[in-house]
């Protein structure tokens, strides 16, 4: 570990002393929004000194076991401990490392998942709704709250287009290497002939808005329409005009939700959707300039690209961004979906931090 970096762990060991006296003085907590942010990041600060303990420890483990091997009765003994001990520092040096990498500043917020039907029709509509399940069977498996703010289903019992608001501890940051286009390879229930068909949909995670930030719309940028939501909802449906479409006029973006009976909420559900689309149309272009100098192994998560197969045949998902091959593919699409993100999440790790090695 460079010198530079040790010495970013002793200064945060030195703050998480200042934080507990802070947190020891009964004074903090006449200001609870203070108190509250303090205490986040004192998790956050002793989680990472105490890592930065364990890795100082096989440091030290390590330099006995050198030692050890003068001893021939000790020799064995001594491999193996120092085999364990620098397999250890390597974990816990890229864990280190990784975890002073800046952060992306919407990873810790909530996010809307949006799942679309592509090239495929009706099959691609089911898959869609696989895909849906998935999402939100894995979101059962972190506890996460979810909520439909849109929905349109197909003849076949797939989906459209399928709009999820998630809500839950670093929703966005496990989530957003999902965007792009996925790939289904199966033969479909409509086949009679038992052929495999290709077909596709596409998945854009997007961090959810500050409230705040609705404000910034001008009224006039706005076109607000009602219309009768249209599915199940028994009569109350049929005679009102409760659903909402929201249209952004200077760059002709629609949001529109229709799961709540009450218009006012429909508004307001629709408006959220909106402006998180409007800041990720803002985010993909600034990520399409910066990808001009140097384009990411993830990649900027562009609907266009195929990062993900599933192959029915075979048992088999392979993320082709980071050439992942997985063969338990019920497994992952039954919610388990943590190595997947877990693998994307250390590749982008990777990849930031040979850049930073490199000085790009």
């Amino acid at each position: 570990m460079k010198d530079s970096t040790r010495q970013q762990f002793v200064r945060l060991a030195l703050r998480l002393n200042e934080l507990d006296a802070t947190l020891a003085d009964p004074s903090i907590t006449s200001d609870m929004k203070r108190y509250r942010e303090l205490g986040r990041e004192h998790a956050e600060v002793a989680s990472l000194v105490e890592r930065f303990r364990h890795f100082e420890q096989r440091e030290h483990d390590l330099a006995a076991a050198q030692q050890m091997l003068a001893d021939p009765e000790m020799a064995e003994l001594a491999q193996e401990e120092i085999a364990s001990a620098q397999a250890d520092i390597e974990h816990a040096r890229f864990e280190l490392q990784s975890a002073l990498l800046p952060r992306d500043p919407d990873d810790a917020r909530n996010a809307f998942l949006e799942v679309r039907a592509g090239t495929g029709g009706d099959e691609s509509a089911l898959f869609a709704a696989d895909l849906a399940r998935m999402y939100l069977r894995h979101c059962e498996r972190k506890g996460w709250r979810t909520e439909v703010m849109s929905q349109s289903d197909s003849d076949l019992g797939g989906y459209k287009e399928l709009v999820l608001r998630i809500e839950g501890e670093d929703v966005y940051a496990r989530l957003k290497f999902e965007s792009g286009g996925h790939r289904v390879q199966r033969v479909p229930v409509t086949e009679t002939q038992g052929r495999i068909h290709t077909s596709a949909c596409t998945v854009a995670v997007l961090p959810e808005a500050d409230a705040a930030d609705e404000v910034k719309l001008n009224p006039a940028d706005l076109r607000i329409d009602t219309f009768r939501a249209s599915g199940a909802g028994g009569q109350h449906v049929n005679k009102t005009d409760s659903a909402i479409r929201i249209t952004h006029l200077p760059t002709g973006l629609v949001a529109e939700c229709q799961d709540d009976r009450s218009q006012h909420r429909n508004k307001a559900k629709a408006m959220a959707v909106l402006v998180a689309r409007l800041r990720e149309k803002d985010r993909s272009e600034r990520a399409e300039k910066e990808a001009a100098t140097r384009k990411g192994l993830i990649g900027s998560g562009d609907r266009s690209d195929r990062i993900r197969t599933y192959n029915f045949p075979q048992g088999r998902l392979t993320d082709h961004r980071i050439n992942l091959t997985l063969y338990k593919l019920q497994a992952v699409l039954d919610g388990d979906l943590d190595e997947v993100t877990a693998a994307l999440q250390a590749a982008r790790a990777a990849e930031q931090l040979a850049a930073l090695e490199s000085g790009g």
